[in-house]
């Protein structure tokens, strides 16, 4: 019992990190990476800053989908102004979010 336990929280913690539910980041979308852009709470930050904050209506992001490490730039963003914490590049909710910051380039 205790196993299965430790189990679900280790499967859980990476979705709860990004303020991604685990029921809604078995796909890669538009739409995950909206919410997780305005989510003031996306990798755990701790000064109620989102994307959207400094980048209203994808301001400033008019080149992103020419970046080629649009990951480490989100994440640098993470840590740096919203106090949180990096998401793994690989992951759903990552590929969601660049997504959505691609798509706002457009």
């Amino acid at each position: 019992m205790m196993k299965q336990k430790i189990f679900a929280a280790a499967v859980a913690a990476p979705f709860l990190m990004t303020g991604t539910s685990v029921l809604g980041a078995a796909k890669t979308s538009v739409e995950s990476g909206m919410e997780m852009f305005n989510d003031s709470k996306l990798g755990s930050s701790s000064n109620e800053s989102s994307c959207n904050s400094c980048h209203a209506g994808g301001k400033g992001l008019e080149n992103a989908g020419e970046k080629k490490k649009l990951s480490k730039l989100v994440n640098k963003c993470l840590v740096g102004q919203m106090a949180g914490e990096k998401i793994d590049g690989r992951t759903v909710a990552m590929r969601s979010l660049k997504m959505y910051i691609k798509s706002l380039s457009n």
